[in-house]
């Protein structure tokens, strides 16, 4: 007997347009299937086997997170297809931190009215993103929440989990004094700060994020809504050519909260303000806000997606390794003796 329910739909949740997402999302998953995966989706549970080969003792590391308020841009605009990006992103970048390699991801969507081609266009952005992570798409979860959200409301987040060798992991405490760190830019404000980018541009109106701006090139709505850099083919392969001894994803708290995560005590980062590649939308955002500098650098990126640490010797190396594999990087600064954790200037 076919599943569906008229009074659990007078209620607000109709179980068949679940089915319907479903159907409609099989063609966005199918592209993110790995030689791991041994399920398809709609059983209880993903299936996924590690491939361990060349790893004497495997960990497994995870991460997850949300897209945040970014989704009320994506709301405005209507525009749907690339918030996955954002959410596996935030969570892919996050794990390769460790060093390790992505393997699968979950998602999670609550909607306040379940449109089966909405929810496609979503999981078309996880897809899309899985794909870029050379990870695989096992499984999600949609839920329909009437009476919790507007109809034309949903909240995004997902996890991932990857796989490291022990002995591979990166290790903060082999960092010393004069080590360097390269920046690795970012795509635009990623996924993080967007509760102060909506005070600063009052976004309300899908005609507040429709203004063009000469300095963006573009349209407010369009810059903001770039999906974040997903770096993972880069780092596996600078990982794979020389020693890299911490990485630092610059996510929410901008320099001041994330580089330090990846240091030593007894260890700063001495970044020099001028080497720091700041993207006009931060300039936008600084200009319009009267917002100070160091609140800047404390809640964005800045243009910085990534830092990574090698030693002096392994620098320009590391670079070249990063640039070849499609990412623009550069010497940001040095490692030196300090309790601090940042220093610019």
């Amino acid at each position: 007997m076919k599943s569906f329910s008229d009074s659990y739909k007078e209620a607000g949740v109709d179980v068949t347009a679940g089915y319907r997402s479903v159907e409609l999302m099989k063609e966005h998953v199918a592209k993110t299937m790995t030689n791991g995966v041994l399920s398809g989706i709609g059983g209880f549970g993903g299936l996924f086997e590690i491939d361990t080969t060349g790893i004497d003792h495997p960990v497994l590391v995870s991460g997850t997170d949300g897209v945040g308020t970014k989704l009320k841009i994506a709301m405005l605009l209507d525009k749907h297809d690339t918030i996955g990006i954002d959410c596996v992103a935030m969570c892919v970048n996050d794990i390769i931190c460790c060093g390790a390699k992505p393997q699968f991801f979950l998602d999670y969507i609550a909607i306040g009215k379940n449109y089966p081609e909405k929810v496609a266009e979503i999981v078309k952005g996880v897809a899309d993103g899985c794909v870029q992570s050379e990870c695989a798409l096992v499984g999600g979860e949609t839920a329909e929440h009437p009476g919790m959200m507007a109809d034309d409301e949903y909240d995004l987040a997902g996890f991932s989990v990857g796989v490291v060798d022990k002995d591979k992991i990166l290790n903060p405490e082999s960092q010393k004094a004069g080590d360097v760190m390269i920046a690795i830019k970012s795509s635009g404000v990623h996924s993080n700060g967007f509760s102060l980018v909506r005070k600063v541009f009052d976004i309300n109106t899908k005609e507040r994020v429709e203004k063009y701006y000469e300095e963006l090139g573009a349209t407010l709505g369009e810059t903001l809504l770039t999906p974040t850099r997903i770096y993972v083919k880069a780092i596996m392969s600078l990982i794979d050519s020389l020693k890299v001894k911490s990485i630092s994803h610059i996510t929410g708290g901008g320099f001041y909260e994330n580089i330090p995560r990846s240091l030593p005590k007894g260890l700063s980062a001495k970044i020099s303000r001028s080497a720091v590649q700041v993207l006009p939308i931060f300039e936008l955002i600084a200009k319009t806000g009267n917002i100070p500098e160091r609140d800047m650098f404390n809640t964005f990126n800045m243009g910085v997606g990534m830092t990574v640490v090698v030693g002096r010797e392994d620098a320009e190396k590391a670079v070249g390794i990063l640039k070849a594999a499609g990412e623009d990087a550069y010497i940001l600064g040095e490692l030196v003796e300090s309790d601090e954790g940042v220093i610019i200037e």
